[in-house]
Parts: C-alpha cells; sequence; structure tokens
C-alpha cells in the first residue's frame, strides 16, 4: 500500500502521546510489554526489541531507578542478569496501555463505528503477525 509507512509513523507518534500521559517512552513502553511475558535476560530483550544491548541497559536502568524493573542475577551463570517487572512496573504497564487505547479510541471515533472497529481488528491482525515474526526468527536463531 502507498504510504502506509507514513501512517504507522504518524500513527506511533499518537502512542508516545498517550504514553506522555504517563510519562513513558516508546521504547519503555515495549520494554515493559515484552517483560510482561516473562523475565528475559539483556541479550533476549535486545532480540527480541531489535534494539543493541547497550540500548536496552540504558532503558532498563531508567526502569529499574524508578522501580518498574527489578535486575536479577542468574543463580546458574553469574554473568546472565535478568530482569522482571515489578508489581509497580505492571501497574504501569496497565495504566499506559489505557492511555494509549484512549488515545486511540479517541482518534477512531472519526471513523465510522464499523470503520472503526475494522481498523482496530487489524491492528491485532498485526499484533498476530508480529508475534508469528517474532518466533519464527526466534526458532531460526536456535
Amino acid at each position: 500500500m502507498d504510504g502506509t509507512g507514513r501512517v504507522l509513523a504518524r500513527l506511533a507518534r499518537q502512542v508516545e502521546v498517550g504514553l506522555a500521559t504517563v510519562d513513558l517512552s516508546l521504547a519503555q513502553y515495549r520494554f515493559l510489554a515484552l517483560l510482561a511475558e516473562g523475565s528475559s535476560a539483556a541479550s533476549a530483550l535486545a532480540s527480541g526489541l531489535t534494539v543493541s544491548r547497550p540500548s536496552v541497559t540504558a532503558v532498563a536502568d531508567g526502569l529499574v531507578s524508578r522501580g518498574l524493573v527489578e535486575r536479577r542475577a542468574d543463580d546458574d551463570d553469574r554473568r546472565v542478569v535478568g530482569h522482571t517487572l515489578t508489581a509497580k512496573g505492571r501497574q504501569m504497564l496497565e495504566e499506559a496501555d489505557q492511555a494509549v487505547s484512549a488515545r486511540l479510541e479517541g482518534i477512531a471515533k472519526h471513523l465510522e463505528p464499523a470503520a472503526a472497529a475494522e481498523a482496530f481488528a487489524g491492528v491485532r491482525r498485526w499484533h498476530q503477525a508480529l508475534d508469528g515474526y517474532r518466533a519464527e526468527k526466534l526458532k531460526a536463531r536456535r
């Protein structure tokens, strides 16, 4: 589709605006969302977020300092550091999800109800596609 990337960039900006109301960046939101799927080592987070390991460390540092994420050394390998969401981090992620949803719902009000439902269904389909893509990439690395 012509211009799809531009529309997605505009949509990403609206997600950032929603996140600003709960004082999270898009990178922090993505980090918390990935952690919500389970604790993870920095290298796995970097892969899941498609960023460098130093970028993960920088984002994690900010989230740890806010009490949203905990770092824990692996009992079997002290070189591996795991990350988990704290209760405060789970609450923040829920608030962020609500803020983003409210922002997108406010924009979707400019569509007919059936078209708005179709737009949200399309987002859910992209979610499925992204999950499948990530699973395929993880399987290829093993």
